[in-house]
């Protein structure tokens, strides 16, 4: 007679209560990590890739532009425009758009670009900017 072998109440009981002690002690190691994602996802975008962005329109051009809708349409007084240099509006990680100006008033020649940072603030500490280190 072959018998069958299965789990037991008590075991699956005992494997739910390892899980939910685990569970317990990584998930507030996770909490807050959202908030360092958005602020890394921001400056990447910042850094490197709105920044290569805007580089490849100014080698086209030979300026920056003077917005970055700019950089999805070419603006009817530029030639040399091989865009368009990003696939979608810019939006940080916190659904507004990035702050740029041009010419920049923090980076001589050149442009500013930022991020409010989560509270949507210009002038805190949780800003996001290409020149200042954050």
């Amino acid at each position: 007679m072959r018998r069958n072998r299965g789990f037991t109440l008590i075991e699956i009981m005992l494997v739910v209560i390892i899980l939910g002690v685990l569970a317990a002690m990584v998930v507030p190691k996770l909490t807050g990590r959202s908030d360092e994602a958005r602020r890394s996802v921001a400056k990447t975008d910042i850094e490197s890739n709105l920044a290569l962005a805007i580089d490849l329109y100014e080698v086209d051009t030979g300026a920056y532009p003077t917005e970055l809708g700019d950089l999805l349409l070419q603006p009817g007084d530029v030639s040399g425009w091989k865009g368009p240099y990003l696939k979608k509006a810019p939006k940080d990680p916190w659904g507004r758009e990035y702050e740029y100006r041009c010419p920049g008033s923090h980076n001589v020649n050149s442009y500013d670009l930022s991020s409010k940072g989560k509270d949507g603030s210009e002038g805190n500490d949780d800003d996001i900017t290409n020149w200042q280190a954050s």
